[in-house]
């Protein structure tokens, strides 16, 4: 059980019946009053965010996350299909929500963490930076930096990337998967 004032960012706690994640927490003691950790928390199953304000005599207890490996296959009408690292023949689903704003940079064959709550997947997260192929990218035009010296390419996944001027198509780019963004270029 996790004191009131241990109920800081990054932990995992259970509230109201499901694991939350803490964003932030404060600390204080307003004039007269006992100290109460004003928290900001979102729920790894729900997704929603809510405030809440922890008082002195409270507890909360951590969330047992387990965290495993599984292998992405493919998509199927909004449907995201896995299966086990080690065995192939144990396929199952995870819906969009799940796996969040990452799921435009999975690629078939490709390991995903999963994040594990009483035996159920509730979340999914890729590699930090992921290398892909640009498969089209307009010309960059010389001199064009009004839009700051970047263009929209193409990725192998599907997705639209922000990258610079330089980068044509069949280049390998690396990718940051968090925050969607060019994080440099591999080969000419």
């Amino acid at each position: 059980m996790l004191d009131y004032s241990d109920i800081k960012e990054k932990k995992v706690i259970i509230f109201e019946g499901e694991p939350y994640q803490v964003l932030s927490s404060h600390v204080f003691r307003k004039q007269q009053r006992k100290p109460v950790n004003a928290t900001k928390l979102r729920g790894l199953i729900s997704g929603r965010v809510i405030e809440y304000s922890f008082h002195q005599n409270e507890k909360a207890e951590e969330a047992e996350l387990s965290r495993r490996q599984i292998k992405y296959l493919y998509t199927n009408k909004g449907q995201y299909w896995f299966c086990e690292m080690n065995d192939p023949s144990k396929r199952f689903e995870l819906m969009e929500d799940v796996i969040g704003e990452q799921a435009k940079f999975l690629k078939a064959n490709m390991a995903v963490e999963a994040l594990v709550f009483d035996e159920k997947i509730i979340g999914a997260k890729l590699p930090i930076k992921l290398e892909v192929k640009v498969v089209e990218a307009a010309p960059g035009v010389k001199g064009d930096t009004a839009k700051g010296g970047m263009k929209i390419v193409k990725i192998e996944t599907g997705a639209s990337v922000n990258a610079p001027l330089f980068v044509n198509e069949g280049d390998i780019l690396v990718i940051n998967t968090e925050t969607g963004e060019y994080v440099e270029r591999l080969s000419k």
